[in-house]
C-alpha cells in the first residue's frame, strides 16, 4: 500500500540484533555528466553490522585470521558506486565508534558522512593497491563524494510484514520498508573526478531499507519509476514499479519462495502481498542468467488485476555485489545487481477469468537483483 511510515526508516539494531544484525539505508538514482551530458546511475548506502560486538576498530568478517577463528564482524559501512560498462563498488569501513544515529528519526554519521529523510552527504575513497591488498574489503577501487537534496514521493508500505510486534520479536531473517520507491533526487556527485549533477525530475530514485539477522535466498528485486504508456505516449510520470523478496523466513518457518510487490500506477496501487491473504495475492517469478543479458519475469495477480512484468540488463553493466552476514559467512558470491534495467509491464483488469487490458507500459532506469547462496 501507498503508507508512509517514517518509524520503519530507524535504527533497529537494539536487543539480540545489535550482536546480529545488520541495517541499511539505500539510495540509487541517475546523474548526468556536466560536460558531456551523458547520464550514469550511482548508488550509496549507510550500512552497520553488529555493532555491540565493535569499538575503535572495524572488524571484517573476511579478514582470513578471523574467518578461522569464527570472529564475527563489526563496523559501520559507506558503501557506494555505479552502474555500466565501468560498473564498481567502493567501501569505506568505519568502526562503530564513529557511527553515531538519532533515536526519534532517521538522522545517521559514519566517519564524515552524514544521511537524513531529507539530505545525504559524504565521501567514500580507496586506491587500486588498497583494493588489491585488502581483498576483505570486498570492493573495486574509485573515488565518489556526493551532496543530495532526497525528497521521497511514493512509498510502499509492506504491511504486516513488518509490523511493530513482528519487528520486536525480530520474527523475519530479513525486514524491508521503501519509504521511496519513487524519490527525487538533487544536488552533485563527483566520481573519479568528473562532476555529475542530480535533476530532480530525471533522477528516476529510489530508496529503502533493510535489516534483519540474515539475507534470504534467493534474494530478488525490481524497482523502477522511468515509466511511458506505449498505447498513448504519455510520460508516466506519478508511477513507480517495486518487487522484492525471495524465500522468507519467519519465526524460523521457511515460508517458500515468495514475493511481494506493488505497482503504483498513475495515482492507483495495485498491491500484491502474499501476508494480505484476503486479497488473493499471487506472484509467480523467474530469473534466466544469460550471457549477454540477464531476464526477469514475475507475474502477479490479486482479485481484481493481473499485472505482467519483464526485465533485462545486460550483463556488461551490472556488477556482483558484496555482502557478509552478521555471522561472518558469505554466501552470496553471485549476486547480481544492477541499475540499467530495462522492460515492459501489461497491466489488466481481472473481472473473474475475463481481463481487460488497462496498459501497456515500458521502463527503463530500473534497478535489478538476483542471487542465489553458493556454498
Amino acid at each position: 500500500m501507498r503508507k508512509s511510515d517514517l518509524s520503519r526508516d530507524l535504527y533497529m539494531l537494539r536487543g539480540p540484533l545489535a550482536k546480529n544484525g545488520y541495517d541499511w539505508w539505500w539510495h540509487n538514482f541517475t546523474g548526468y555528466n556536466r560536460i558531456t551530458g551523458k547520464s550514469k546511475t550511482f548508488f550509496i548506502e549507510y550500512f552497520v553490522c553488529n555493532p555491540a560486538l565493535g569499538g575503535d576498530k572495524a572488524i571484517l568478517g573476511q579478514l582470513p585470521q578471523n574467518v578461522s577463528e569464527g570472529i564475527k564482524p563489526s563496523y559501520a559501512l559507506i558503501k557506494v558506486g555505479t552502474w555500466g560498462k565501468d560498473a564498481c563498488q567502493i567501501h569505506n569501513f568505519y568502526p562503530t565508534s564513529q557511527f553515531l544515529c538519532s533515536n526519534s528519526r532517521l538522522d545517521i554519521k559514519i566517519g564524515e558522512c552524514s544521511l537524513t529523510e531529507e539530505h545525504m552527504k559524504g565521501f567514500c575513497k580507496i586506491t587500486q593497491e588498497e583494493a588489491l591488498k585488502h581483498p576483505e574489503y570486498m570492493c573495486d577501487a574509485g573515488d565518489m563524494s556526493w551532496d543530495i537534496h532526497i525528497d521521497k514521493k511514493i512509498a510502499f508500505n509492506v504491511g504486516y510484514g513488518a509490523a511493530k510486534i513482528l519487528v520486536a520479536l525480530n520474527a523475519f531473517e530479513m525486514f524491508w520498508h521503501a519509504e521511496g520507491i519513487k524519490t527525487a533526487y538533487c544536488g552533485e556527485v563527483t566520481l573519479n573526478g568528473e562532476i555529475y549533477d542530480i535533476i530532480p525530475e530525471k533522477s528516476y530514485g529510489y530508496a529503502d531499507k533493510n535489516w534483519g539477522s540474515d539475507f534470504t535466498s534467493p534474494w530478488l528485486w525490481i524497482s523502477s519509476c522511468n515509466m511511458k504508456s506505449l498505447l498513448t505516449g504519455k510520460l508516466l510520470d506519478n508511477s513507480a514499479v517495486e518487487f522484492g523478496g525471495g524465500r522468507p523466513k519467519v519465526l524460523g518457518i521457511d515460508l517458500g519462495r515468495k514475493l511481494l510487490g506493488c505497482f503504483y500506477y498513475e495515482g492507483q496501487m495495485y498491491d500484491y502481498n502474499f501476508s494480505k491473504f484476503w486479497t488473493g495475492s499471487k506472484i509467480n517469478f523467474s530469473f534466466i542468467e544469460g550471457e549477454s543479458v540477464n531476464v526477469w519475469k514475475v507475474t502477479a495477480q490479486n482479485k481484481k488485476s493481473i499485472m505482467e512484468l519483464t526485465l533485462e540488463c545486460p550483463v556488461e553493466e551490472m556488477l556482483f555485489v558484496n555482502y557478509e552476514a552478521p555471522s561472518g559467512k558469505k554466501l552470496h558470491n553471485r549476486l547480481w545487481n544492477g541499475g540499467t534495467g530495462y522492460g515492459e509491464i501489461k497491466l489488466y483488469h481481472k473481472n473473474r477469468k475475463v481481463k481487460t487490458l488497462i496498459d501497456h507500459i515500458e521502463f527503463k532506469s530500473a534497478g535489478c537483483e538476483y542471487g542465489e547462496y553458493t556454498i
